[in-house]
């Protein structure tokens, strides 16, 4: 067998130096960062999720998506059974129909007692004048019965027929305080049965709120995660129906030790580097760093202990980016968050933006 000559010898030698050289480079690199001004942290893509859930127990009549389905913010997902809340409302209109018949029925009482006033007014009137024309009778009997041209028992007739007219015209005046306290207890009826009518009223308005809230829809866009119920299915007051995530709100949480999570602000420049796809490198800012550390011994007493201080850290991918490419968005994908700790420190190539 021939053997090889020196010059493919150096060629092949040369080879294995480069992939040698650019194997280390990337294991550097990917183990210790491109400098002192970049941190890395390890997490997982994650978004927004929301549960589509029934505000009351029922029946769920049936379901409008799929898993997998993109919707719309507005967008019916699923219709619960409002069979029970259709009679429950006709039977609310009804009562509310029926206080506002009351109503009109304590108005027209209203009237009829003032009727009854002016008539016990009229009546007051006459019988005073037939009090005061007693009383001048009587006086003149009273005179005649002194003179002596009167007997005795025209005056006691008189005096009767006074006494008589007085009492009735008191028994008139106690007919009108009736008459007024008869009208007060109509107004309040009135008052009442309107009252009736404005509850009848909020009790159609929130049968019909519970009819529309028994049409499930997507509080705002994104992707549908899972069925977790089947039309037929009777649920709870809040059992879940569907799940969703906002595919606009998708970050990666990662932690970085207390050394480097100090010198993280809220906007940082971040980069993302999914296991699934290492060609790209993903845009995203810092939108979250937690107070508090997480992964603290009981006890802090050395340097070294303090190193194992970790804070959370949430990256936001960009909006606009994720509107362009919400077919290609996937959560839980694994990969490495590289922070820019040093604004002046541009970005190496290795890690420079590269977006699909």
């Amino acid at each position: 067998m021939k053997r090889p000559s020196r010059k493919q010898w150096l060629v092949g030698a040369a080879g294995i130096i480069v992939i040698v050289a650019a194997t280390y480079a990337w294991t550097r690199l990917h183990r210790t960062g491109p400098g002192p001004g970049f941190a890395s942290g390890n997490g997982r893509i994650e978004a927004t999720e929301i549960d589509i859930a029934t505000k009351l127990a029922g029946r769920v009549q049936d379901i409008l998506v799929n898993e997998g389905d993109f919707v719309k913010a507005g967008q019916p997902l699923a219709h619960m059974q409002v069979q029970t809340l259709i009679a429950e409302r006709d039977e609310a209109r009804a009562q509310y129909q029926r206080a506002r018949n009351a109503v009109a029925s304590a108005v027209a009482e209203v009237a009829v007692r003032r009727a009854d006033l002016a008539a016990d007014n009229a009546l007051v009137v006459e019988r005073s004048s037939e009090l005061d024309a007693a009383m001048r009778r009587l006086a003149r009997s009273q005179t005649l019965a002194v003179q002596g041209a009167s007997s005795q028992q025209e005056l006691d007739d008189d005096r009767a027929n006074a006494d008589s007219a007085r009492a009735t015209l008191s028994a008139a005046q106690a007919q009108v305080a009736a008459a007024r306290a008869a009208i007060e207890a109509a107004r309040a009826q009135v008052t009442g049965t309107r009252s009736s009518v404005d509850a009848a009223r909020a009790t159609v308005a929130r049968i019909e709120a519970d009819i529309a809230d028994s049409e499930l829809k997507a509080p705002r866009a994104g992707r549908v995660q899972y069925r977790v119920a089947q039309p037929g299915e009777v649920l709870a007051a809040g059992g879940k129906v569907l799940n969703m995530v906002d595919l606009s709100d998708v970050y990666m949480t990662f932690f970085l030790p207390e050394t480097a999570a100090g010198k993280v602000g809220l906007g940082s420049e971040v980069h993302l580097v999914l296991d699934a796809a290492p060609q790209y490198i993903i845009p995203a800012r810092v939108s979250y760093v937690a107070s508090i550390a997480q992964f603290t011994p009981k006890t802090v007493e050395t340097a070294d202990e303090r190193q194992k201080l970790m804070f959370r850290i949430k990256a936001r991918i960009d909006r606009e980016l994720l509107t362009r490419h919400l077919a290609m968005v996937k959560t839980g994908l694994p990969g490495v968050a590289w922070v820019r700790l040093d604004p002046a420190e541009p970005w190496p190539p290795a890690l420079a933006v590269k977006v699909p």
